[in-house]
């Protein structure tokens, strides 16, 4: 049996070693933190999967395998951690992001409503429609359950006989599938993946520079009472602009509203302190505040930051490292939906193409 080293117990490291096991190989997991870990991008209440894209095409055309990926795994985890709540993307034009996903969805078939001014009020009373602007509604989309769906898949792993052991790693071998750990023990295997999420620029020869940290901060609200109602049963929202949008998960089974901002800082250390400071939580708070009605009704419960490795142009990094090892890494904020399928692709016997594939270049994975 074919033995494979996995760096990284975040989703990526996690999918990669599901999508292995389940391929035949024999799965060593190695891991710095607890798993789930505290400090990994991937450990929150919810993550979001969606269609809209914007000019982003490849990635739009990989939702619905990514989809298909997921339902394997609840098959295999014995439960959906996914709640389905559609999609409300705003713009204060008809342009950008917006019209880019509208007509991206429009030339894949994707069915979409869009909403006036006057309609999205009344739909969304909680919303207020800014600066007058456009909107379209999607009915396919929904909330991934993050932090239970890591737990979840680490159990499973363990029952699949994935060993995950504690290390942290301080240098790769990517020639001899190798690690080299702080307590001076070598872990190697005939595969060596390396997931090990902002930390991989310090460990990966070339990543440095292609892929960096970006803090990013999150805040959790409680709706005024007259707006629980309707938050409960809202769609994800995504407004999107360049000038400072934010997006915003509704609070499905029990978790509380979040709002963040989805543009990158680009700045910070993966070694940093998780919690958000005043100023950095009042910084997301003022881009949503514009849109939401009785905004200063709303009680803060609280906000932390999350690092994600990001790329320049927001596109993941799945690519060999000579014949023994793989890198996953640069997936922004908007990896997560993917896991699944990537840890799938990962244990291909075939992975030409992978790469190209992986950066949202192509149609389906070609073989």
């Amino acid at each position: 049996m074919p033995s494979a080293l996995v760096l990284g117990a975040g989703i990526m490291g996690l999918s990669a070693a599901w999508g292995l096991s389940r391929a035949g190989w024999s799965v060593t997991l190695v891991e710095q933190d607890p798993v789930p870990n505290p400090r990994g991008a991937s450990v929150d209440d919810h993550r979001l999967i969606r269609h809209a894209y914007g000019a982003a095409a490849g990635y739009m055309r990989m939702v619905d395998e990514a989809y298909a990926a997921w339902d394997l795994l609840w098959a295999d985890l014995g439960e959906v951690l996914h709640v389905p709540t559609g999609v409300l993307a705003l713009g204060e034009s008809g342009e950008g992001w917006l019209a880019e996903s509208r007509a991206g969805l429009a030339a894949a078939g994707h069915a979409f409503e869009d909403l006036a001014p006057g309609e999205l009020a009344a739909r969304y009373p909680m919303l207020r429609p800014a600066g007058g602007g456009e909107a379209f509604h999607m009915a396919a989309g929904g909330v991934l359950l993050a932090r239970r769906i890591v737990a979840a898949l680490a159990r499973h792993l363990r029952r699949r006989g994935v060993a995950i052991e504690p290390g942290r790693a301080m240098a790769v071998d990517p020639a001899r599938a190798s690690l080299r750990l702080a307590d001076g023990a070598t872990r190697q295997a005939d595969l060596l993946v390396l997931a090990a999420g902002p930390w991989a620029p310090r460990l990966v020869p070339g990543l440095a520079g292609r892929v960096v940290p970006s803090r990013q901060i999150v805040v959790y609200l409680e709706p005024p009472p007259a707006w629980r109602a309707a938050w409960a049963a809202a769609p994800m929202l995504l407004d999107l602009s360049e000038a400072g949008g934010f997006y915003a998960v509704p609070p499905v089974v029990g978790t509380p509203l979040k709002i963040g901002d989805h543009r990158f800082s680009r700045q910070g250390d993966a070694e940093d302190a998780r919690e958000a400071g005043a100023a950095e939580a009042e910084a997301i708070l003022a881009l949503a505040r514009p849109r939401l009605a009785g905004a200063a009704a709303y009680r803060v419960l609280g906000a932390r930051a999350c690092y994600y490795d990001v790329t320049g142009d927001e596109r993941f990094i799945v690519a060999p490292l000579g014949p023994h090892a793989m890198v996953m890494s640069g997936f922004s904020g908007h990896g997560f939906k993917f896991a699944p399928l990537l840890g799938l692709a990962v244990a291909r016997e075939d992975r030409s193409g992978l790469a190209a594939w992986a950066a949202g270049e192509g149609g389906p994975l070609p073989g």
